[in-house]
């Protein structure tokens, strides 16, 4: 085992667990790595999680292990409950919905960058009014889907006490408004650049 893998003692109700924490890219462990390789361990979510180490909740994910003082063979103790399993089964599918958000985002993306090369004249001009009405289509496509997963959620009816899901649902939500709106700019962005190559070419023809 690396050097830089920390190896801790973690108390859990009335398991001892004794959990290795590898560093990732080069850099120490951090407090959100212990986070995730309990939720691993033990199936308590990282939003239900208490890390308490010397009589102190550690909160600061993003802070290495060694500076909130834990080190090699420290004991920790975390409280937290698991989900039930009804809650899990929506959590896998917001998941899963997650995973359609961040492929639609990159198709989009890969749209943007299009555009922008049209915008930079790396097609002939004549060919451009045809590549403007692909992209329109796709982004019109893209913006269809990202409606579908809203309607997705939006028939998701969750307890009160689905907290993990409830905050997960409502990221998502605010992804794909943010993704909507990026369709729309992209959108109009297409409709300013045909407008500009249909002006020039009037202006070509008289």
């Amino acid at each position: 085992m690396a050097e830089d893998t920390l190896t801790l003692n973690v108390s859990y109700g009335s398991s001892k667990l004794s959990v290795a924490v590898p560093a990732r890219d080069g850099a120490e462990p951090e407090l959100a790595e212990l986070a995730a390789a309990l939720e691993r361990l033990t199936g308590v979510p990282v939003a239900s999680q208490r890390i308490i180490y010397r009589g102190r909740t550690l909160k600061e994910m993003d802070q290495s292990l060694s500076s909130l003082g834990v080190k090699q063979g420290s004991k920790l103790m975390m409280i937290g409950k698991r989900n039930s399993p009804e809650e899990e089964a929506e959590l896998k599918k917001l998941k899963d919905i997650e995973k359609s958000v961040e492929q639609m985002a990159k198709k989009l993306e890969k749209v943007d960058g299009e555009l922008m090369g049209l915008k930079n004249g790396f097609l002939a001009k004549d060919l451009q009014a045809q590549a403007l009405s692909k992209l329109d289509q796709r982004v019109k496509g893209a913006a269809e889907q990202f409606m579908k997963l809203l309607e997705q959620m939006d028939a998701m009816i969750l307890p009160e006490n689905f907290s993990d899901c409830r905050v997960k649902k409502k990221g998502l939500v605010k992804t794909v408004q943010s993704c909507l709106a990026q369709c729309d700019k992209i959108e109009a962005g297409i409709s300013d650049h045909l407008a500009k190559i249909q002006s020039k070419n009037l202006a070509l023809a008289d």
